[in-house]
């Protein structure tokens, strides 16, 4: 029996009293990926992204760890959700213009002292200034480095648009512009390197562009490492008590966490694995969130089809987005169909071995966005399940 057969007996044992559909977290697998983060961010902390775990029991798991320290979060409302059940460093990692949530921050000193927003415009302290309502508590400020790879003179750009501060001048002028304005306290800088840390560098059946994308990062780390430095003592000269510098990603742990001028890692996806995370030289997890369709049709030789099945994840669109039945191993999608709303057809001689009912198991392309589908997680350890536990969903929360 391969391993990936084991896994498959070991969930239908654990889950054979539920009905799918279901969404699984292997715990022995989170926790051998947690260690893994560990191993490779070389005793820095870990700061857990949040939208890539959002389970706050799974997210109290991973935080009792030793080496893991604070949440990134991706929303305003999510990060003071966060706070009131009591997690106390919460690093906003993205941009907000929910005024009410401001009005909140700026009125609460639990909340002000517990999260941290994130900052690349002046525009952005005017916004905040003017949706405090009167609340006077400091707001504590981040600056966000682009981290993106600019070639050809600016004409060739590698990299997400996120910030418009790329340069240590320009983020030296936006710390001045948060130090000068009254009730905000600049504490930290955070750049996250995606073209690295989320783009696969061993791409199966692509030898020539899994090539390019590793001299493309080689180049991009050399760049940003020497940038990265500069921008960190820009801003020290104007905030020497800055508390953290974030960077990282789970691709590229062990390489940011090797620059002197990182004090902290930010990583969640690698605690699930999904497929996105199969393709990197750099590292090799364990799949570890999953879901499971029912089998409701049997078409024909060499064809089931389940209910559902069509998660689609973010980004651009294309084959590597969707979900990938895994387990039993062999079956492939329609090329016809794909995975569908309401059903999707599969093929391929395991077919023929599954009956009415029998679960098969998916996992999917990106890691958090599996909670939006589900109320609950159930946690399984060994061939049990030993205990379920809701999703940020499942406690009445979309937050995007």
């Amino acid at each position: 029996m391969t391993a990936r057969a084991a896994d498959r007996a070991r969930y239908d044992r654990a889950t054979a009293h539920l009905d799918a559909p279901l969404a699984i977290v292997d715990l022995d697998a989170f926790d051998a990926n947690a260690d893994d983060l560990l191993r490779r961010a070389g005793g820095k902390p870990i700061r857990v992204a949040s939208k890539s775990v959002r389970c706050r029991a799974l997210l109290e798991r991973v935080l009792a760890r030793e080496g893991f320290q604070g949440i990134m979060s991706f929303t305003l409302a999510e990060s003071l959700w966060l706070a009131r059940s009591g997690f106390d460093d919460i690093l906003l990692a993205y941009p907000s213009a929910d005024r009410e949530a401001f009005a909140e921050l700026a009125g609460d000193p639990k909340l002000a002292a517990a999260v941290t927003v994130m900052v690349d415009d002046p525009a952005q302290l005017q916004l905040i200034d003017t949706s405090r309502r009167g609340g006077t508590e400091v707001v504590r400020v981040c600056l966000e480095l682009d981290t993106s790879l600019k070639l050809l003179g600016g004409r060739v750009r590698v990299g997400a648009r996120r910030s418009p501060l790329h340069s240590p001048a320009q983020v030296a002028d936006m710390a001045r512009a948060v130090a000068e304005r009254p009730g905000f306290k600049l504490v930290g800088i955070m750049a996250y390197e995606g073209h690295i840390a989320g783009v696969g560098d061993s791409v199966a059946g692509r030898p020539l562009r899994s090539r390019a994308v590793r001299m493309m990062q080689a180049t991009a780390k050399k760049e940003l490492a020497a940038r990265r430095a500069e921008v960190v003592r820009a801003v020290r000269r104007v905030a020497p008590d800055l508390e953290f510098v974030n960077g990282g990603g789970t691709g590229s742990v062990q390489h940011t966490a090797a620059e002197d001028a990182v004090t902290e890692i930010g990583a969640g996806s690698g605690l699930y694995v999904p497929r996105l995370f199969d393709n990197y030289t750099s590292f090799t997890g364990r799949p570890a969130a999953l879901f499971a369709m029912p089998v409701v049709r049997r078409p024909g030789v060499g064809v089931v089809t389940v209910l559902g099945g069509g998660y689609p994840a973010s980004g651009a669109p294309g084959r590597d987005r969707l979900p990938v039945p895994y387990l039993p191993e062999g079956l492939k999608y329609d090329p016809q169909e794909g995975p569908g709303e309401v059903q999707t057809p599969l093929l391929g001689a395991p077919a023929d071995d599954l009956l009415l009912g029998d679960k098969v198991w998916f996992r999917h392309a990106k890691a958090g966005e599996l909670c939006e589908r589900f109320d609950v997680l159930h946690l399984v350890e060994g061939d049990e399940v030993t205990a379920t536990v809701p999703t940020y969903r499942g406690e009445g929360h979309t937050f995007l």
